[in-house]
């Protein structure tokens, strides 16, 4: 689905584990994995969690390989071999910081909200630091709580608003209208690009 993408790219790390152990057993048809390898080749990902659940895929093999792991097999394996979880290159622009429009918006409790403000960051920022200076810039509006997780920041709450389990809300970031497939901490909005912050329920 998606070109690839199964899910979105933290989910695809276990994917890819799942159908590659389970491919002897979809007969007669053949899954084709081309597609979604080429999704995770070209990420550059950074959480360690994401990067642990990839990486058995990436040399044929799944958690479950692990008890039979030959270590003696990777000694002569060239440590100036190149990743592919290497960083991409950092494409060099002209503009040195970038303008991201950040709006946050509530229907669902409360009184309803919609702000919009324009964020100067510096180029490759993230959507954290995006988030960071709009509540320097305006602080009654855009602050925002998070807690840390194994995949990297959580937003709890913004505005003042935390979503909840009982209420199955929950704040969902997006960009022309669809959801990001990377968290906060590690999202890089490009010049120009308007995110959402959306009070949502699930």
């Amino acid at each position: 689905e998606g070109k690839g993408m199964i899910g979105n790219i933290y989910s695809m790390g276990l994917a890819l584990q799942v159908l590659e152990a389970t491919k002897n057993f979809y007969g007669p048809r053949k899954w084709d994995c081309a597609q979604a390898f080429s999704v995770v080749y070209a990420h550059d990902y950074q959480q360690p969690m994401a990067i642990a659940q990839v990486l058995p895929a990436l040399v044929g093999k799944s958690y479950l390989d692990a008890a039979g792991l030959d270590c003696t097999a990777t000694k002569d394996m060239s440590p100036g071999q190149q990743s592919p979880l290497s960083p991409a290159l950092v494409r060099q622009g002209l503009l040195t910081h970038i303008h991201v429009n950040y709006t946050v918006t509530n229907t669902l409790q409360g009184k309803p909200f919609n702000c919009s403000i324009s964020v100067k960051v510096p180029r490759g920022s993230t959507l954290l630091r995006v988030m960071e200076v709009a509540a320097e810039e305006n602080a009654e509006t855009y602050s925002f709580t998070m807690e840390q997780t194994s995949w990297g920041p959580y937003v709890t709450s913004i505005h003042g608003l935390a979503g909840s389990t009982e209420d199955r809300t929950y704040w969902q970031f997006l960009s022309a209208g669809k959801p990001l497939d990377e968290g906060v901490g590690t999202y890089k909005p490009h010049d120009g690009e308007h995110i959402q912050a959306v009070f949502s329920t699930y």
